[in-house]
């Protein structure tokens, strides 16, 4: 691999970024701590736990989408449909069981054993709750 001078690793951050990391990890690897571009890679370091943090907000925004638009759709039918509000308060354990098979499968997918998910065996929710609450502060 080619060496490069401090002026030209951070010449490099913003013309080639795989290289210019290729090249840190080399530097570092061999413990050449002075030719390694700490100002960008300290920015880069930084920048990874913004980025995950983003991204767990996104995950929870759209949980919360997901939520808020369910309700909604709900909310939608028993206007049109009003005599499905009393059947509907009497679903919460089929629609529980409807969710748990979901959250199993999800978990699978990712490799994850959804024994050992501590995943409520009767629903922890009251329709009221399910329909009104933010079910987050709930868990």
């Amino acid at each position: 691999m080619k060496t490069a001078s401090k002026e030209e690793l951070k010449e490099l951050y913003d013309k080639d970024f795989p290289l210019w990391v290729e090249i840190n990890l080399q530097l570092l690897r061999e413990k050449a701590y002075e030719l390694v571009d700490w100002e960008n890679l300290l920015e880069e370091i930084e920048d990874m736990a913004r980025s995950d943090l983003k991204t767990c907000i996104s995950y929870l925004a759209v949980i919360l989408e997901h939520l808020k638009n369910a309700r909604r759709e709900i909310n939608i039918l028993l206007t049109e449909y009003p005599s499905l509000r009393n059947k509907l308060l009497l679903q919460m354990d089929r629609a529980w069981i409807r969710a748990v098979a979901k959250l199993e499968d999800w978990l699978e997918d990712r490799g994850i054993d959804p024994k050992a998910y501590p995943i409520p065996e009767k629903c922890p929710y009251t329709y009221e709750k399910a329909m009104t609450r933010d079910l987050r502060r709930e868990l």
